[in-house]
């Protein structure tokens, strides 16, 4: 993994003037002079397999930059490309908006209205309907703009789990979790990629999402649509870097308010692929998918279960590092379904803070009893025992710091309390 700065400002558009060049420079020197200091970007550089592990243990923290991508991490690569998108599209867009077009009534046309009496002059100085008037007159855009910090606790979204609802509301993600799942075997049918670049791709991902500061839920969305789609299409490895940007472009717009623009992804891969093939990617992971883009996964699970049952804070962040550890493997991890994953770290998460397991309130809420969740609690837990020695320790690393609690750091449990 290499660090490298932001790239070189774009030359200048060629101006019709002198003097607009003059302006021109003079906002740019202006920009530049009051413009924040620009912090590192992530790109994804030269990794190897067997070097995968000297890419956190550089000198003081500093790494250098490499140009290549994904595709030169794995030097067998075929000059051939993904098979191209079934549609013929150039992608470019163009929107008309229509001016509006005002057509004067003539006064004659129009109706009298009736006069307003004093009654309905009291009735609008009632303080209701004043409140009223002062609710509605807002913009809708008003609640939307402003803007709120990211809070990945799982009460900050209790909205989804209302009480009358709930049980509805799992219900319908335990359903929508079988039908949208990947093959559990698909790996094994890729004939030029392995589960090594399918590690390294998604610790690239949790990277990418941390530079952005993009919600938990759309790393996990990201990875669905990936996993999806290398279920049904045979990638070779110099584009599965490719794919694992544009499904993340995707969970982007799906989930964040504000995503980073399509030139963000593309400079995030060190300009591995153009803005163009970027598109053209998404393009096809949106017709495989077969545009369904709302799936249930394993963070909106884990949030659920957590507002029917709390536990302390540092239980639920540790919870959350434990079922974002599960991405990183595709076996075994979706031979479960995500709604058993999810249970599986909340027990081993309660187990290693509370010496708890699955309380009774859960067992009746989702039908799991302990027996049916113990087979993935116990490859969750070797996954838990073997963290600190993957050289992918993107995750990691993330929950070290203190808006995680630092749970990373918490040694895990030796066993578990049955066999």
């Amino acid at each position: 993994m290499s660090f490298g700065s932001f790239g070189p400002v774009g030359s200048l558009t060629n101006l019709g003037s002198q003097e607009n060049r003059l302006a021109s420079n003079k906002m740019d020197a202006s920009r530049l002079q009051f413009a924040p200091k620009t912090k590192q970007r992530t790109v994804l550089g030269e990794l190897s397999e067997n070097e995968q592990c000297s890419r956190f243990h550089s000198q003081g923290g500093q790494h250098s930059k490499h140009g290549s991508g994904l595709e030169n991490a794995f030097p067998a690569v075929s000059s051939t490309s993904i098979p191209s998108c079934f549609s013929s599209s150039s992608f470019d867009i163009y929107v008309d908006e229509p001016s509006a077009v005002v057509v004067p009534v003539p006064s004659a046309m129009v109706a009298p209205g009736p006069t307003m009496h004093d009654e309905d002059m009291a009735a609008m100085q009632h303080k209701d309907f004043r409140l009223f008037l002062e609710l509605s007159a807002g913009s809708c855009m008003d609640a939307s703009m402003l803007s709120q910090p990211e809070d990945d606790s799982p009460h900050a979204h209790d909205i989804l789990t209302m009480a009358e609802y709930a049980g509805d509301i799992h219900q319908h993600l335990r359903d929508s979790e079988v039908r949208l799942r990947p093959k559990a075997g698909y790996i094994k049918k890729q004939p030029d990629i392995t589960n090594s670049m399918r590690v390294v791709l998604v610790d690239w991902l949790v990277e990418v999402g941390e530079e952005y500061k993009l919600c938990a839920e759309t790393i996990y969305l990201a990875v669905n649509y990936m996993d999806r789609f290398l279920s049904c299409m045979s990638v070779l490895r110099g584009k599965l870097q490719l794919v694992g940007t544009a499904a993340i472009l995707l969970a982007a717009k799906y989930e964040e308010i504000y995503p980073p623009e399509v030139d963000e992804f593309v400079y995030i891969t060190d300009d591995t692929y153009s803005k163009k093939q970027l598109l053209r990617m998404e393009h096809l992971l949106l017709k495989v998918l077969s545009f369904d883009m709302t799936v249930p996964t394993i963070h909106q699970f884990l949030r659920q279960f957590m507002v029917v049952e709390p536990v302390c804070s540092t239980t639920e962040n540790l919870a959350l590092y434990v079922a974002e550890l599960s991405l990183l493997e595709v076996d075994p991890f979706l031979l479960h379904l995500p709604s058993k994953v999810a249970a599986a770290a909340y027990c081993l998460a309660n187990y290693t803070m509370n010496k708890a397991l699955w309380p009774d309130s859960l067992h009746a809420f989702t039908g799991y009893s302990l027996a049916e969740i113990a087979p993935c609690l116990k490859d969750l837990h070797k996954l838990y025992q073997s963290a600190d020695r993957c050289p992918q320790q993107a995750i990691r690393e993330k929950y070290k710091g203190s808006r995680h609690g630092g749970v990373s750091l918490i040694s895990p449990p030796r066993s578990l309390p049955f066999h």
